[in-house]
């Protein structure tokens, strides 16, 4: 044993660090190389795809989550709602309770079979009941819209080894792609890997439209959905570039009507004196023309300097129409003619102003000179503003109430209506979608009306990739 012992300890000491790198190698090469090399051998179609924003792992984009997992519902074309993972849902107590049906034999990417227990949505102030087939949602209060929210696709998070020593959260789905890998810097996600059977998309994340076009340039990325304005490479002869004009984005000047200013009739004089698109681009209202409560006949302001400068010597403003314009860069050009059309309006207010005689005062027709300023921020502060133009996206349903109910702090322009406050209330709490799409209908009839806002035009996304 002694002897043993001796040629151990003489065996370590002249060979024992060659030993131990050999070790370290051998698990080097078998943890890290050889799957590289495995993996660079794989004959999928590889997709190297670049996305704009600031995600973390518990907050991916749209295009990787769907990709990865589905919900209990999907969202139509109109906003409908169907049954996806679940069979059918009901509604009780009026709309307070949800009781959603699971469809049998669906398993998650790891195997392991969906269990109503498995369905986890982070809602506050709603109490889950789970049942062996199926999950019920108990709600506060009624809210019609609660089909679409559950829409969203639900996500295993885990901890999953890697590389023999180690291990970290990865997302596991039941749709179509595994999650394989993913970078990070920080807690910013840079790269995530997705695989199925025969492709395989590498997402590669840019924090601005920009930064992702020089990346487009450089080769890292093969494939750019979503870009919201045009750049120089759609010129490029080896590029595909796809257009699609998205009827849930549009472009539109919001009043902020704390200003005492900003009356019924001022609004109505600036909506008729700019000139919108006439054709499927233009915009009508805060409900997509696609979704099953859209009123196609709602009041639309067509260009009209004559109803313009009436809705102004109406009621001519008792101080000077000094107007600020706040926008974004990417939406200067259409600041620009508006400012043109609202000052050709203050000229020409001015002159009829002057030769009306329905105004004795002509000193207070220098009050329609209209003069306007841009201001143009990449972060336009909703908080500070007198008019301001920007894109908004309509949610799938055609609840509005976020937006424009007086009494929620996301109403940024502090629009007041009892009437609309009214509809609105009544168009979330209401179940039945015949009687839903008269609500919101006449809620369309009346906001349009009134004109808190100036609807110009739906907005294009752009997607580029190399041919």
């Amino acid at each position: 044993m002694r002897k043993l012992y001796w040629y151990l300890t003489g065996f370590a000491k002249k060979h024992g660090l060659v030993f131990l790198l050999s070790i370290v190698g051998a698990i080097t090469v078998f943890s890290i190389f050889i799957p590289t090399l495995v993996s660079s051998l794989e004959f999928k179609k590889r997709n190297y795809v670049g996305l704009v924003g600031n995600y973390t792992i518990d907050n991916l984009p749209w295009e990787i989550t769907e990709k990865l997992s589905a919900g209990l519902t999907t969202i139509n074309e109109d906003g409908s709602v169907s049954p996806l993972l679940s069979q059918r849902w009901s509604i009780e107590q009026d709309g307070k309770t949800y009781r959603f049906i699971l469809k049998e034999n669906i398993y998650w990417r790891d195997g392991k079979k969906l269990e109503p227990q498995d369905i986890k949505y982070n809602f506050e102030n709603v109490e889950t009941i789970i049942t062996p087939s199926d999950i019920v949602f108990k709600l506060p209060d009624s809210y019609a819209p609660f089909p679409t929210v559950v829409s969203e696709p639900i996500i295993r998070k885990e901890d999953v080894k890697y590389n023999v020593f180690f291990s970290r959260p990865m997302l596991i789905g039941i749709g179509k792609y595994k999650m394989t890998n993913y970078q990070t810097k920080g807690q910013r996600i840079t790269e995530v890997i997705l695989d199925s059977k025969n492709d395989r998309y590498i997402y590669r994340f840019y924090l601005t439209e920009n930064d992702a076009i020089i990346a487009f340039k450089q080769g890292e990325v093969d494939n750019l959905p979503n870009l919201s304005k045009e750049h120089d490479i759609f010129n490029w002869p080896n590029i595909n570039l796809t257009t699609t004009l998205d009827s849930n984005k549009y472009l539109a000047v919001f009043f902020n009507i704390r200003n005492s200013f900003f009356s019924k009739n001022i609004r109505q004089a600036l909506s008729y004196a700019v000139e919108n698109p006439n054709d499927e681009t233009g915009a009508y209202g805060p409900i997509s023309p696609k979704s099953w409560a859209y009123l196609p006949a709602g009041k639309a302001y067509e260009k009209d300097l004559e109803r313009a400068i009436e809705r102004l010597l109406d009621e001519v403003p008792q101080t000077k129409m000094d107007l600020e314009l706040t926008t974004t860069s990417m939406f200067e050009p259409e600041a620009e003619k508006i400012k043109g059309e609202w000052e050709e309006l203050g000229r020409r207010a001015f002159d009829g102003c002057i030769s009306s005689s329905n105004v004795s005062n002509k000193a207070i027709c220098e009050n329609i000179k209209i003069n306007v300023s841009l201001r143009i921020s990449n972060f336009p502060d909703t908080n500070n503003f007198q008019l301001m133009l920007i894109g908004q996206k309509s949610p799938p349903d055609p609840d509005q109430y976020y937006l424009w109910h007086s009494e929620q702090s996301t109403n940024f322009t502090g629009y007041k209506n009892t009437r609309i406050d009214n509809l609105l209330e009544k168009g979330r709490k209401t179940v039945d979608q015949k009687e839903r799409k008269e609500i919101y209908q006449e809620f369309q009839q009346f906001f349009l009306e009134d004109a808190p806002a100036i609807f110009i035009k739906h907005l294009y996304s752009y997607e580029v990739s190399r041919k």
